[in-house]
């Protein structure tokens, strides 16, 4: 899958979910009515629909709708980049704008420091994102 549309996918997901969402909402559907016209109406609807689904999960905890709608985004932005390799372009942009916020990286790279000490049997757990510990 093309690089551009695992970022976007993920970056398209927490932007649903955050203030900037009608924003976010309209580019999204803008890049679509270019694209895809005939898609626009039904994009739309599948926005308000994974927004409405998100926000649910995350008041659950529950991290695998999250993960469940990242892929879908994927699939429908590389479908749409199948169709309209021109489109690319245009996913770049919204990709360094609407959909990453302010002070954040487009692509999920950047610089991180981290440092720990462990002594006698302690243990160090570090994670530059998400992390998940089973056992003990």
């Amino acid at each position: 899958m093309d690089p551009i549309v695992l970022s976007a996918g993920t970056a398209l997901v927490g932007a649903i979910a955050s203030d900037t969402w009608e924003g976010v909402r309209a580019a999204i559907v803008a890049l679509w009515r270019r694209a895809r016209p005939e898609q626009a109406d039904a994009i739309d609807e599948e926005l308000v629909a994974s927004r409405r689904l998100l926000l649910a999960a995350r008041d659950e905890r529950d991290t695998e709708v999250e993960r469940t709608l990242v892929s879908d985004w994927q699939i429908r932005l590389q479908s749409l980049l199948r169709h309209d390799p021109s489109a690319g372009a245009e996913l770049r942009a919204l990709l360094a704008g609407e959909l990453t916020p302010p002070g954040s990286s487009p692509y999920g790279v950047g610089m991180q420091s981290l440092r720990a000490e462990a002594s006698d049997n302690g243990r160090v757990y570090q994670a530059g994102r998400d992390q998940h510990i089973t056992g003990g």
